[in-house]
C-alpha cells in the first residue's frame, strides 16, 4: 500500500502546527513577575501538604527574588519558637523547585 506524497506532507504539516501552537506566551519578567504571585504560589502548595490552619497561623508570608529563584517563608509571632513554611519557586516558569518546613 503507497501512501500519496501530498497526504503525508499534509500530515507533517499539521502536526507541525500544532506542536507551534503549543508554545505558552512568556512574559518579559517570567511567568512569576511579583512578590505577591511567588506567595499566592507557595501557599497554593504549603495548604494540602501542612494543613490550612497551619499555613494561616505562619502569616504574613514574603518572597525575595535572587538569581531567579522566589525564596517564600512565613512569619512567627515574637517570640515563637520553631520555623515555618518555605520554597523556592522558579521566577520564568513558576516551577516549584523546593518546599520544607523549617523547624
Amino acid at each position: 500500500m503507497r501512501i500519496p506524497f501530498r497526504f503525508v506532507a499534509l500530515l507533517g504539516a499539521l502536526i507541525a502546527s500544532v506542536a507551534i501552537a503549543q508554545e505558552s506566551y512568556r512574559p518579559p519578567a517570567g511567568m512569576v513577575p511579583t512578590e505577591e504571585t511567588a506567595v499566592a504560589i507557595a501557599v497554593a502548595v504549603f495548604k494540602p501538604i501542612y494543613g490550612a490552619d497551619r499555613i494561616d497561623s505562619e502569616r504574613p508570608f514574603r518572597a525575595s527574588l535572587k538569581s531567579g529563584v522566589w525564596h517564600v517563608n512565613g512569619s512567627l509571632p515574637p517570640g515563637a519558637i520553631g520555623g515555618t513554611a518555605e520554597a523556592e519557586i522558579a521566577q520564568q516558569d513558576g516551577r516549584v523547585l523546593r518546599v520544607w518546613h523549617g523547624q
